[in-house]
């Protein structure tokens, strides 16, 4: 199932804020954040340029943000070093999508960032 239109936009609309805090303008072509949306699920990525070889910036995946519509709750999950997701353990459910992104951005486990 696709996230509904208000959803996504308010997706949308909270991950540029959030990109725009976390990232100052001068270092925008050293890295980058983006998003892609897959039906329910919200995968935020941290894209770098390339050191050596072709002009495509790598891509790493932070976190997963998936949306629950029959409950209208976000979950979050984290990649393990196989790129396979896993329910973040130190988070419920939440209906408040901006509660998720802040636990990212301060990442006190150290696993979104590292």
């Amino acid at each position: 199932m696709s996230l509904p239109v208000l959803v996504r936009q308010a997706v949308d609309r909270k991950l540029a804020a959030f990109y725009k805090r976390r990232l100052p303008t001068e270092v925008l072509d050293e890295i980058r954040l983006l998003h892609t949306v897959r039906d329910n699920s919200v995968t935020l990525i941290e894209a770098r340029p390339p050191f050596l070889g072709p002009p495509e910036w790598s891509r790493l995946k932070v976190a997963q943000f998936r949306y629950d519509a029959d409950m209208g709750t976000w979950t979050l999950h984290y990649a393990n070093r196989n790129g396979r997701w896993h329910p973040y353990w130190d988070m419920e459910p939440t209906k408040k999508l901006d509660d998720l992104i802040r636990e990212v951005d301060e990442d006190p486990t150290g696993i979104f960032w590292g």
